[in-house]
């Protein structure tokens, strides 16, 4: 069975199915990628070199007012699994005094998975599929086709790095699925649907918007309000979209980065329990689009800013699997 995007009930549990064989663990062969080409390590950051969608975003513009959508990074904030953050000022002050001018300075030691801790910017070396052996890194495939093999590194990994990432400035939107529910605040595995989408647009007068290429969407759930307050909680599930929406974002929007106030952006535990994070291979994997996780969108939400200028630009660390970073969004 095909998926369709006329037909999203058929692929519901399943965005991997998206064609007539199974030439893979989620479907057929996804490479090389059918709009930016064999080789490419940009992904969907590539749309924001497009002046077009550049021009969309910055016509978003009207007061100028400047909101930022990143928690703070403290050793407070949740973490997933065993991951860590932790920050040193070595010496008091670090260096100096020196010259007749007495000059003393601080730096930090910062220990961490730089790109996958507080708001973090999944790239795409950070997530693939395993289509043969379980030993062989040459079965293990990335974004593009890039295997374990080619994307290996002690040091940083070989390719696909936040180095190749474009910065990102485009039109954002944010659909408030929270409020369309009637909702405070989501359940851990609340399955965001196509029907949950239609129904936020309508609420925020949307209802005949139309999305285009590159556009950055973002959905609020209300799990950002268990941020250092409930950190266990947090950490256990969250709400999030699901199969159907995942092709919605890759087949008609075509989105260029999909962010949520969660921290998988995916419904966690899924609806289909042998869906372990298949949403971010649909994304990341198969078509290279970019999860921007644990966001602040509270600020947006007061304002009802729907639509807005955003920008981000992933740090440029060499081999890194992801970015630390507050995303920005204009209005």
């Amino acid at each position: 069975m095909a998926c369709s995007v006329d037909d999203w009930q058929a692929c519901a549990g399943k965005p991997w199915v998206v064609g007539d064989t199974m030439e893979t663990p989620i479907g057929e062969r996804w490479w090389p990628h059918p709009i930016w080409g064999e080789g490419d390590q940009a992904g969907a950051t590539n749309w924001y070199r497009d002046p077009e969608v550049v021009a969309r975003g910055l016509a978003e513009v009207q007061g100028g007012k400047v909101y930022s959508l990143g928690h703070v990074y403290d050793d407070q904030m949740p973490l997933f699994g065993n991951r860590v953050f932790a920050m040193r000022i070595p010496g008091g002050p670090t260096g100096g005094p020196f010259g007749s001018n007495h000059v003393i300075w601080n730096d930090e030691f910062l220990a961490t998975e730089i790109g996958q801790v507080g708001t973090q910017f999944d790239g795409l070396s950070h997530i693939g599929v395993q289509v043969g052996a379980t030993t062989d890194k040459a079965d293990m495939i990335f974004y593009n086709g890039f295997t374990q093999a080619d994307v290996g590194g002690t040091y940083g990994t070989a390719a696909l790095g936040t180095e190749h990432l474009h910065p990102i400035v485009g039109r954002g939107i944010l659909l408030d699925i929270a409020a369309a529910r009637g909702v405070d605040m989501m359940d851990a595995g609340d399955e965001i649907t196509m029907a949950d989408v239609q129904a936020a647009l309508e609420r925020q007068g949307m209802a005949e918007f139309a999305f285009a290429g590159g556009d950055v969407v973002l959905f609020h759930t209300g799990w950002s309000q268990l941020w250092k307050v409930d950190n266990e909680r947090y950490n256990s599930g969250e709400p999030g979209i699901g199969a159907e929406v995942a092709l919605w974002l890759s087949d008609e929007v075509q989105a260029g980065v999909v962010g949520a106030d969660v921290w998988a952006v995916e419904a966690v535990p899924n609806p289909d329990p042998a869906c372990i994070f298949c949403v971010h291979q649909h994304l990341l994997v198969r078509h290279g689009i970019l999860l921007q996780e644990n966001m602040r969108l509270d600020d947006l939400i007061a304002d009802e800013a729907w639509t807005f200028l955003y920008m981000y630009s992933p740090v440029p660390i060499a081999g890194a699997t992801g970015s630390i970073g507050a995303p920005i969004a204009v209005r």
